[in-house]
């Protein structure tokens, strides 16, 4: 039903919302999510998606998807969601150590049986939407082919439609070949899945690719495709912890999508705070020594 009204709107407003890591015992990060729910219930977009990380740490507790889970079921617009690392565990790269908490299929089945999918594609306004798991690329899980076969699936049927993808991480930092580094393999999609699915697009009209995962603002364009990043809506990291790449602050992005174009707009809901991780971390360290 949702894709066949959607279909048919020649306007279409999504609100992205990223990296909320919510969980009951951090009253700031939630109390930053009801800042962006105020603001959602102000404008009313006609669906927020959010891409990834939903959870402080959904591998370790399902209660903290359940609790992000009510609160995003609360919104009084429909929802769509991505798995981030903190939902399903990261994937292995070819350098760098290997993740603490790597993806497997048991995190990435609670996630869908909590959350709902965790990919999806619906068309509006002239667009074809497609959001993606990107935490299983490069895992060797069955459930990464299966995601390669879908996806070839549906951009064939796109029909020269301009297509918005969203997926918790970045593709890259600056160009597709970029070298995968120790320190930062973690933050992009990893190779070679991330040349598979370069490759795959480049036979579309990708206008538009939204990401996460690395809690800054960034808006770029490489040759035909606009690259935003959203910024966490729950917390910052440190120039100390992070390199400074984009924006350091909390917030949002707001969409308006119209056949063939697509206005960007990064906002800060009235009352969100600057979290900053190192203060969460503290906090957590005074509780778990009480």
């Amino acid at each position: 039903m949702a894709r066949l009204y959607y279909r048919t709107m020649p306007e279409f407003r999504l609100t992205q919302v990223s990296d909320t890591h919510l969980a009951r015992r951090h009253a700031s990060l939630t109390d930053n999510f009801h800042r962006v729910s105020e603001r959602i219930d102000r404008h009313r977009p006609d669906l927020v998606v959010n891409t990834g990380d939903l959870a402080f740490d959904g591998p370790n507790s399902r209660d903290d998807l359940d609790f992000a889970k009510a609160l995003h079921e609360a919104l009084p617009v429909p929802c769509r969601y991505l798995p981030g690392n903190h939902d399903i565990g990261d994937n292995p790269t070819a350098v760098g150590s290997p993740p603490s908490q790597p993806v497997t299929d048991t995190h990435r089945r609670q996630f869908r049986s909590v959350i709902g999918e965790d990919r999806w594609q619906f068309e509006a306004a002239g667009w074809c939407f497609i959001g993606l798991n990107s935490l299983v690329m490069n895992s060797g899980l069955g459930c990464e082919a299966e995601q390669f076969d879908w996806l070839a699936s549906e951009l064939s049927r796109a029909s020269r439609k301009p297509i918005a993808l969203f997926l918790h991480k970045p593709l890259f930092l600056e160009a597709p070949d970029d070298p995968e580094l120790p320190e930062t393999a973690i933050r992009y999609v990893p190779q070679p899945a991330r040349q598979r699915l370069i490759e795959m697009l480049d036979a579309v009209d990708l206008r538009l690719i939204a990401s996460g995962h690395v809690h800054q603002f960034r808006d770029f364009t490489y040759r035909r495709s606009r690259h935003i990043w959203a910024p966490s809506a729950g917390f910052v990291i440190s120039d100390a912890r992070q390199q400074r790449i984009g924006l350091k602050h909390v917030g949002l992005v707001e969409y308006r999508f119209r056949p063939d174009s697509v206005e960007v707009r990064h906002v800060r809901a009235p009352g969100q705070v600057d979290v900053d991780l190192d203060s969460l971390l503290s906090e957590m360290e005074r509780r778990d020594e009480s």
